[in-house]
C-alpha cells in the first residue's frame, strides 16, 4: 500500500511529466525553420543528457542508501521497518551524509521539471555540482569522506559511480 506522497509522485511521472518534458519550445513564427529545429534539438539533448545523469544519480543513491543500511544493521542491529528505515534516512546522523546527493537530485528534478526551459548554462552549473559532490577523500569529513568509505566498502558503489561518471565527467578542455 502506498503512502500519500508516494502515489502523487507516481501520479505526477505518469501524468504531468510526459507533458511537460517533452512539450515543444515555443519560438516565434518568424524564425526560420532549420533554427527552429536546431533549437528544439539543443533542448532535447540538453534535456536527456540531464535525464540520463539524474537516472545514474538515483542509481548511485539506492546503491548508497542499501550499502549504508547494511552498515548500519551490522553494527546497530535489524532494523525493523520500512517506516523506521526511513525515519533514520531523514533523522539519523548516520545517514545525514546522503543529504547532500538527495538536494542534488531535487534540484535537478525542479531544473527538468520547471516552466522555464533549461538553459546549457544551467545544465552545465548542475553537472558541474555532481562533479564537485561525487569527489572521495581519504581525510576530511562530510560528504567525500563518507563516500570514499562506501567506495571502499562496496563494489556496487564503484559500480553505480562510473554509470553516473559517464555523464559528470571531466569536463572537456576547449579547443
Amino acid at each position: 500500500r502506498l503512502g500519500y506522497t508516494a502515489s502523487r509522485v507516481i501520479l505526477f511521472w505518469l501524468f504531468v511529466a510526459p507533458t511537460r518534458l517533452f512539450s515543444p519550445v515555443r519560438i516565434p513564427f518568424a524564425v526560420r525553420p532549420e533554427v527552429r529545429q536546431t533549437v528544439f534539438a539543443v533542448k532535447n539533448t540538453i534535456h536527456e543528457h540531464l535525464q540520463h545523469l539524474r537516472h545514474a544519480l538515483l542509481d548511485l543513491h539506492k546503491t548508497l542508501v542499501d550499502s549504508e543500511r547494511v552498515s548500519y544493521e551490522q553494527t546497530m542491529g535489524t532494523i525493523p521497518s520500512p517506516n523506521h528505515f526511513l525515519q533514520l534516512l531523514m533523522k539519523d546522523p548516520w545517514f545525514a551524509w546522503l543529504h547532500p546527493l538527495s538536494q542534488l537530485i531535487v534540484m535537478m528534478d525542479e531544473a527538468l521539471d520547471g516552466k522555464e526551459p533549461l538553459t546549457p548554462a544551467g545544465a552545465q552549473a548542475l553537472v558541474k555540482q555532481v562533479r564537485n559532490l561525487l569527489v572521495a577523500s581519504e581525510v576530511g569529513e562530510g560528504f567525500s569522506k563518507h563516500y570514499f568509505e562506501a567506495l571502499q566498502r562496496d563494489p556496487d558503489v564503484v559500480l553505480a559511480h562510473a554509470r553516473a561518471a559517464k555523464y559528470f565527467g571531466a569536463p572537456k578542455p576547449p579547443v
